[in-house]
């Protein structure tokens, strides 16, 4: 029993996300994992106070702090590039997620055979499949180079001696889940496990200046998996989007300690890889002669990216016997509901019979609020049977009353939409000056949109 007559009560740890708690619950209350709580001891003592000791480098102004080691490296894809704010940086650490087959170990793959023909030699190590099937990919998408090494371990000791022996400039781990630290506890994926591998890799990236790509799970909801901290441990946080039954890939930045966290980068997945999309606004506009109902183009911002986008919308008369039908495919179904009230109620067009369907062209995913006059038009248009003229943009927020309210970044658009051919662009009224061989109509509210255009 200690000096002071009270006895010390054993400490108990999560297993999974490292919570401590005085005695043993059946449940961690942090990360919610059952069975997890183990003991591990009595709790440990107090910090107690620190003494100065040595610095890694003397405090110096910020003025001549060198920004050599600092610059980033164009990798050799554009569109990469662009997400990244130029190329990537000696040192960083790069968090990259999305779902299984979206496309993740093929783009990394080609940009780590990038940097090897350029920057020297390049490691991909390999905790989900085997070095051969590795190879049969990099064969298939023409990505082999006597500079990009190749190993395949889940064992986090064999990862850094594969980093000694090579001495890459690039590092990818794919994935950060597979490895394991034999240092800590946990299961293998596990929080604990996920922290310490990351920990350690990022301390070393951060000592040689090795740039380091770890590759992510997510979970159902799109999240990435893991505890919060992985995030935090990264300069750089990428999700790699895209519909399984479409080709088109976006690549976004959500956090970017180098460069803006806003940009998008767009990709295309065929037989011969990942291949950057440098103007994608064709993927996302249908391509016909002749005007049909039911459709407008608007233009989105992807960042700082301006992309032309097609909603379409086909009214039908609803069979009976029950509500009729809403269905959105691309868009926000409580946004689509919204304007399609504002649309019967302040636009005059009847609905409350017929059957409703909305959908964005090309597996592109639309969600702010300057496509909603392009939405309302769309909808009047397949209830009218009327089409929009050729050459015809819309761009506009639709408040609940009918108003028409101003959109950000209006010139980029409209640029955007003039650069394509467009001739026409509907817009609230003070939307600034028209781009070049572009005409504007000002429209206050979607009763006088319907009227300029029918």
């Amino acid at each position: 029993m200690p000096a002071s007559g009270v006895k010390s009560r054993p400490a108990h740890r999560c297993t999974e996300c490292g919570y401590t708690s005085p005695k043993w619950v059946g449940r961690c209350p942090e990360c919610q994992a059952w069975g997890s709580i183990a003991e591990v001891g009595a709790p440990a003592s107090p910090l107690r106070s620190v003494a100065a000791g040595p610095v890694t480098a003397k405090a110096r102004p910020i003025g001549q702090v060198e920004l050599a080691g600092a610059r980033a490296v164009p990798t050799g894809i554009p569109e990469f590039d662009r997400v990244l704010g130029g190329g990537l940086v000696p040192g960083a650490v790069l968090l990259v997620a999305g779902e299984p087959g979206v496309g993740k170990s093929t783009l990394l793959l080609e940009v780590a055979h990038k940097v090897a023909a350029a920057n020297g030699p390049t490691l991909v190590v390999s905790g989900e499949e085997s070095a051969a099937q590795v190879r049969l990919r990099a064969e298939r998408i023409g990505a082999l180079h006597d500079q990009l090494y190749l190993a395949a371990e889940t064992d986090l000791g064999a990862v850094l001696s594969h980093v000694e022996d090579v001495n890459p400039s690039l590092l990818v781990l794919d994935s950060v889940q597979t490895v394991r630290s034999p240092a800590v506890d946990g299961t293998d994926g596990g929080a604990t496990q996920v922290r310490a591998v990351a920990s350690a890799l990022t301390g070393v990236a951060k000592s040689r200046g090795m740039t380091t790509i770890l590759v992510g799970h997510v979970t159902k909801d799109g999240a990435i998996a893991g505890p919060r901290a992985l995030e935090h441990l990264v300069d750089v946080v990428i999700s790699f989007d895209g519909e399984r039954h479409s080709t088109l890939r976006m690549v976004r930045a959500s956090k970017n300690r180098f460069g803006p966290a806003d940009e998008i980068g767009c990709f295309e997945i065929g037989d011969n890889g990942v291949v950057g999309v440098p103007d994608p606004s064709h993927l996302f506009v249908s391509r016909r002669s002749a005007p049909v109902p039911g459709s407008c183009v608007t233009v989105t911002m992807e960042g700082s990216r301006p992309l032309l986008a097609e909603v379409q919308a086909l009214v039908a008369t609803s069979g009976g016997g029950g509500s009729p039908r809403r269905a959105v495919s691309g868009l926000d179904s409580q946004r689509v509901a919204m304007v399609n009230a504002v649309v019967e109620r302040r636009g005059g067009v009847k609905l409350a019979e017929s059957d409703v369907f909305a959908a964005s062209v090309g597996g592109v995913r639309i969600v702010e609020p300057a496509a909603d006059l392009a939405l309302a038009l769309a909808i009047a248009s397949a209830a009218k049977d009327r089409p929009l003229p050729l050459g015809v943009v819309a761009l506009g927020e639709v408040g609940l009353s009918g108003e028409i309210r101003r959109v950000g970044g209006m010139g980029r658009r409209l640029a955007e939409a003039a650069r394509q051919g467009y001739t026409t662009a509907l817009v609230p009224e003070d939307s600034g000056p028209a781009p070049k061989g572009m005409r504007l109509l000002e429209v206050p509210d979607l009763g006088a949109a319907f009227t300029r255009l029918w």
